[in-house]
This record gives C-alpha cells, sequence and structure tokens, in this order.
C-alpha cells in the first residue's frame, strides 16, 4: 500500500468499528494520514462492488478486514495487529472489550506502546455506565441541551453535534495525540477514556464560568448567544430563508445599524436587556422587507458579521467555500474535506468508503500475515 499522506503518515491504528463518533475519530486520523484498519464483523461481510463504494462517508480513508471476534483465532488476529499498531479505537460498552479477551491488560502485554483510545456515551465507570444512551441523552446531563432554543420554547437538539461528534470525536482524536506526543518521552502507551458527557461538559466551560458571574441566566432564548439578543440570531428573509447575525463588538453593532437603516434611531442601549425583545422585533421586520440574496449584496463580506444561513446543498457552492476547497468530491458524492490544514504535510481522503470486509487479505498481508496464515484463518471462519 502507498505511503499515506498527511503529518500521521506512519501511525498505524486498529479500530474496532462501531457507530457515529468512534468511526468519525478513525475517519479524521486516517484524513491526517494514519493506516487505519477497520475490523468489522465477519458476519457483515457481503462482498460490494469497490467502484460503488458505501455511503457511510465516515469510513472513508481506510481498509476494512472482516473477523469473527467470537472465534479464538479472530481474536487472535486482532492481538497480531495489535502488536504491530500504535493506537486501538474500541466505542462498545465499557466491559465489552474485556469479554472479548482484547482490553487494555491484555492488548499492553502484546504491546506496551499502544494508545488505547475508549469512546463511550456516559464513561467507563458511574451509575449511568452501563446503560444505552444517544448524543441527546449525554448533552441532557451536562446542562448544554438545557441552554439551547428560544424563550419560552421547549430546548431544541443541536443535531448530534455537540455530544457525539464535539465531545465525543474531539476529545477522543485530542487525547489520543496526546496520548502518542507523551509516549515520545515515556515509552509507554496509556488509556484515553472518552466519555461524550465529559467533552460535552468540558465544551460548556466557557457558559458555567459566566453564569458564576451573574452573566448568564439559567432560562432559555434571553441570553446574549441563545438567541435572546437581537444582535446575535438568525432572521427569517423576504423569500422564507434566513441570514445570520452575530454583531456584538461595538463596532460591528454600529455597522449592522448603518446597514439596516437604524443608524440614526433614538434606541435603547444595545446591552440593555430589557429592550432586547422590542428590538428584536423592529429587526426582524427590517430583514423581512428584503430576500436573502438582497441582504447578502448589502452585508456579506463587511464587518456586521453577516453570513447567509445555507443548506446542504447551497453550501459546498458558496464562493468561499469554493475557493477554500472546503468541499470535494469522491466518486460522485460531495463531501467536506480534510481539516484542519497543514502546510508542509498537507492531509488528504485516503480513500472512498469500503464495504465490510472489503481488504481482508491485502490489509492482513501488509500488516505482516503469511498468504499460509491468512488461508489458515480463512479456513478457520476467523476472517471473511
Amino acid at each position: 500500500m502507498p505511503k499515506a499522506q498527511g503529518p500521521l503518515s506512519g501511525i498505524r491504528i486498529v479500530e474496532l468499528v462501531g457507530i457515529g463518533p468512534g468511526p468519525f475519530a478513525c475517519m479524521l486520523l486516517a484524513d491526517l494520514g494514519a493506516d487505519v484498519i477497520r475490523v468489522d464483523r465477519a458476519q457483515n461481510v457481503g462482498g460490494g462492488d469497490p467502484e460503488s463504494p458505501p455511503a457511510d462517508l465516515l469510513a472513508r480513508g481506510r481498509r476494512s478486514i472482516g473477523v469473527d471476534l467470537k472465534t479464538p483465532a479472530g481474536v487472535e488476529t486482532v492481538l497480531r495487529l495489535v502488536a504491530e499498531a500504535d493506537v486501538l479505537i474500541e466505542g462498545f460498552r465499557p466491559g465489552v472489550m474485556e469479554r472479548l479477551g482484547l482490553g487494555p491488560e491484555v492488548c499492553a502485554a502484546r504491546n506496551p506502546r499502544l494508545v488505547y483510545g475508549r469512546m463511550t456515551g456516559w464513561g467507563q465507570e458511574g451509575p449511568l455506565a452501563n446503560a444505552a444512551g444517544h448524543d441527546i441523552n449525554y448533552i441532557s446531563l451536562t446542562g448544554a441541551l438545557h441552554a439551547i432554543g428560544r424563550r419560552g420554547e421547549a430546548p431544541v437538539p443541536p443535531l448530534n453535534l455537540v455530544g457525539d461528534f464535539g465531545g465525543g470525536t474531539m476529545y477522543l482524536v485530542m487525547g489520543v495525540l496526546a496520548a502518542l506526543v507523551e509516549r515520545q518521552t515515556s515509552g509507554k502507551g496509556q488509556v484515553v477514556d472518552a466519555a461524550m458527557t465529559d467533552g460535552a461538559a468540558s465544551l460548556m466551560t466557557i457558559f458555567y464560568g459566566i453564569k458564576a458571574i451573574g452573566f448568564w441566566k439559567d432560562e432559555r432564548g434571553v441570553n446574549m448567544l441563545d438567541s435572546g439578543a437581537h444582535f446575535y440570531d438568525v432572521y427569517e428573509t423576504k423569500d422564507g430563508r434566513h441570514v445570520s447575525i452575530g454583531s456584538i463588538e461595538p463596532q460591528f453593532y454600529a455597522l449592522l445599524l448603518q446597514h439596516t437603516g437604524l443608524a440614526g434611531e433614538d434606541l435603547p442601549a444595545q446591552f440593555d436587556r430589557d429592550r432586547w425583545p422590542e428590538l428584536k422585533e423592529k429587526m426582524a421586520a427590517i430583514f423581512r422587507s428584503k430576500t436573502r440574496d438582497e441582504w447578502c449584496a448589502i452585508m456579506e463580506g463587511s464587518d456586521v458579521c453577516f453570513a447567509p444561513v445555507l443548506s446542504m446543498t447551497e453550501a459546498p457552492r458558496h464562493p468561499h467555500n469554493v475557493a477554500r476547497g472546503t468541499f470535494t468530491e469522491v466518486k460522485g458524492v460531495v463531501q467536506p474535506a480534510p481539516a484542519p490544514r497543514f502546510s508542509r504535510t498537507p492531509g488528504a481522503i485516503q480513500g472512498p468508503p469500503a464495504h465490510p470486509g472489503q481488504h481482508t487479505d491485502a490489509a492482513l498481508a501488509d500488516w505482516g500475515f503469511s498468504a499460509g496464515e491468512i488461508a489458515k484463518l480463512r479456513a478457520a471462519k476467523a476472517i471473511a
């Protein structure tokens, strides 16, 4: 296999396939050049045309092998991979990997330098550790969901960005990379316990801070950043579309008043919270007087802190995203390009998503298995 492109080129990762934030973490690491081998369940292997990749973009950029972890030979196959790996990432409930015979202690015995990344919703211990859950539940427990929504309305789930991908994926990736850096000094691996509740709570740090000094009220839709302020909100336009305004700083707010025609009026002070509702009504009426494109012509590119609210169909076509190459296309599928960017070792999408087990023989061979060993594993139905 050609050497992957990116700053993590040369790092080998074993991924025990799960759902959501774990695969996204491995996608990001693969985009940065890591050689990630996905261990799919043998029973999910069913062929598939390599020219017609599956739609799961979170599986992009890495090869897949099919392994039956209910067989001793299948477990031993993964342990052979672990011996050659820098990182293992798993996203099962607490105790599952231990019951499979692939827990941290067993893996560390094979490879003391292994960084063992664990992704869960509630964490490895605690009263809820073994309960089922999803993003909406994890962010509920941290105060995040309670804070998101408009005044007098129910909380609004922010897709699954805050718990799964913000509190989960990003903290797992940060933890894995930090452990790899520390290993350069100690020569030892360690376990990274990434819980979505922990990460989502961490993301809320600034709000707990400003709540402590009385700047943030524990009520939806009355604060500066939660749609309470007239200068930080989304407004409907004449054509039923929307624009976003974030004119917090005084100089940006002055431009907002100028471009909306309010600069000469006798208005309350910007941060007079008691007057925000009436100012919001006034602002809403003004934005409804023009189409989204008309407002773009007036405000886009200025220091108002303005952007049109684009759909996922529109976003890849916006001139700024086009100029930056923020989105790309692989096998006919438009998708976000790798991020962040590097001056010397840019990341790259290493390939489209793989069908489960698509690369079993080739990937195992690259990781040190002989043709005879692969044939024996297949005969024993440990791999597919």
